[in-house]
């Protein structure tokens, strides 16, 4: 990707959008900010990133303004343009709730988001943070940032959370779809999904990281009432219930051959049993009759 000799965006009043689109753009292709209206020879070359403001939105010169949208084309703000540039977009908007509700606020402005989101006004200000607000008031204060400042440095680190999460979730979805498998067992008469994670090497540091996103991605969230996973602490399984189903209740398998522990509210097991077999034993063991 090319690197930018300046991130411009405009000066006055500051909004989350460009204040998020350049700190992902920091995280990556760090360079100094400048706060100021572009000049054409700016927008013309592609060695100066110039985001939320020029009426442009072209990409290939690196101009990410979203305000000459027409007015019913779908939520957009500067982060989302910036996003699709650095392929990011579409898990993005997966993985991040958050995103949707910024294009809306950005561009349909707080009472026709509040419409959209089902709540008043008021309760959207109610959820006003104190933290975005006085990144903000700072932001709108500067005309330049450059590396070392803290300003600059905290919106890196933004940035660079923001894009950890995305890439390494997408990861993780994709280390599920070639290591998950869904079972089906006839418990208690009525037929469950249950996913399980074989065990990899290396071990994953939080095997179950991703797991509710890859199950709902599936279409199975009402389906599956139970995970089984390797175990962080030994060489056997966890088995837990999915979202709390009450259709399985580990206090039932307390004592059986491998259990080295079950919690008393019966949410999760431990097993040293590593077999399929053996795994879905326990699990209709487990079942709840008429769950």
């Amino acid at each position: 990707m090319t690197r930018f000799e300046t991130i411009l965006t405009h000066p006055g009043g500051a909004h989350a959008d460009e204040f998020l689109a350049c700190s992902v753009l920091l995280a990556l292709l760090p360079a100094p900010i400048v706060r100021r209206e572009p000049t054409p020879d700016d927008l013309a070359r592609p060695a100066v990133c110039v985001v939320d403001v020029g009426n442009r939105h072209e990409p290939a010169l690196h101009n990410f303004d979203h305000h000459q949208l027409p007015k019913d084309h779908s939520p957009t703000c500067a982060l989302s343009l910036v996003l699709q540039h650095l392929g990011l977009y579409d898990d993005a908007r997966q993985f991040c709730e958050w995103l949707e509700t910024a294009e809306w606020f950005d561009s349909r402005g707080p009472v026709h988001t509040a419409k959209w989101l089902g709540v008043t006004t008021e309760t959207l200000a109610r959820l006003n943070s104190p933290v975005q607000g006085a990144l903000l008031r700072r932001f709108a204060l500067a005309t330049r940032l450059e590396e070392g400042q803290p300003l600059w440095e905290m919106m890196r680190m933004v940035g660079a959370d923001i894009v950890d999460h995305i890439k390494s979730l997408r990861a993780r979805l994709n280390h599920l779809s070639r290591n998950a498998e869904f079972w089906t067992l006839e418990l208690t008469g009525r037929p469950a999904q249950v996913l399980f994670l074989a065990r990899t090497e290396p071990l994953l540091e939080d095997p179950g990281l991703g797991l509710d996103r890859f199950i709902q991605s599936r279409g199975l969230a009402d389906a599956v009432i139970g995970v089984v996973s390797p175990d962080r602490r030994g060489p056997g399984y966890g088995l837990e219930r999915y979202r709390d189903n009450p259709r399985l209740d580990f206090t039932r398998i307390a004592g059986q051959p491998g259990v080295h522990f079950t919690h008393a509210r019966g949410f999760v097991a431990k097993t040293s049993v590593t077999d399929v077999a053996g795994l879905q034993a326990l699990l209709a063991r487990a079942a709840v009759a008429g769950g």
